[in-house]
């Protein structure tokens, strides 16, 4: 409907829309299609063979790889400890001051985003002195190096968790919960955790692909995780360092299409008990 005062868009053709894709498309195959084309050359000789490919799972060559399967296992034992640490700290302080404390909103959104807003070699100069009394605490394992990452990823698990929330009506659901007797335990992993699944998964995933994306604090900190041993092992062999890049490309986009098939699958599901209970509250039947 137009009138004053009331901006009608412009919807772009089909085709200015496939031109943009394919443009879009384009600057992200282009590099890919390279990196693999590249890990298919035989070297100066010319020509195309898969030995790279096939070597990288030769049980014989272990040995040859044996960074590689150190700093994979750390940076998983890493994204384990990483997403417990948002889960285990950051969701329950959501979910407290959501009810509890509404005027802390800002406070804590502010002191999550701040994260975003500082490079990674600056955080690391602020960590370094922290990490020296880490290390005499717990030890210089390279899992400590989680409570870094739990900072790096606060931003992104903060969005997704607070979308989430701000979805449901967490202060109506506590309540009835509450009414019929149940505790503050129960309510919190019986009502609130249910419905606010699609933000657990979504931050979760987000912060493992982070985690095993992440190069400057590790190597600063002098800790071995996969994007460092990636770093070592293109010294030696760059046909399998490029290989091993591009297997991590296709784990975090397969994690991507999870989170955004989760959420079409959930918000489906939402729409379709709108609709029923619409439909019987039509017919005057109790939902």
């Amino acid at each position: 409907m137009s009138g004053p005062g009331v901006r009608v868009g412009i919807a772009p053709s089909p085709l200015v829309r496939r031109l943009i894709l394919g443009i879009i498309g384009a600057i992200f195959a282009i590099p890919i299609l390279s990196m693999i084309e590249f890990t298919l050359r035989k070297g100066l000789s010319g020509g195309y063979t898969v030995t790279h490919w096939t070597g990288l799972f030769d049980p014989a060559n272990a040995s040859q790889y044996q960074v590689l399967y150190v700093g994979l296992v750390n940076s998983l034992v890493l994204a384990v400890v990483t997403v417990a640490i948002v889960l285990l700290v950051l969701l329950p302080t959501m979910v407290l001051v959501q009810l509890k404390f509404p005027a802390l909103r800002r406070v804590l959104e502010f002191i999550c985003i701040i994260p975003i807003t500082v490079p990674a070699i600056v955080l690391v100069v602020g960590l370094a002195p922290v990490y020296s009394v880490v290390a005499s605490i717990f030890g210089s394992s390279v899992w400590t190096l989680s409570f870094a990452y739990g900072i790096t990823v606060l931003p992104y698990a903060y969005r997704t968790i607070q979308s989430n929330l701000g979805a449901i009506d967490v202060n109506t659901l506590s309540e009835a919960a509450r009414s019929l007797g149940a505790g503050w335990g129960s309510v919190f992993w019986r009502v609130l955790i249910p419905n606010l699944r699609r933000g657990i998964l979504a931050a979760s995933f987000i912060s493992v692909a982070v985690v095993l994306g992440e190069f400057t604090i590790a190597s600063l900190l002098s800790r071995q995780n996969l994007q460092t041993a990636i770093l070592l092992m293109s010294q030696s062999d760059p046909y399998v360092a490029v290989i091993i890049a591009l297997l991590a490309l296709l784990f975090v986009f397969l994690l991507l299409l999870i989170i955004g098939r989760f959420g079409a699958v959930t918000g489906s599901k939402r729409g379709s008990k709108h609709t029923k209970r619409a439909q019987r509250a039509e017919k005057g039947t109790p939902s």
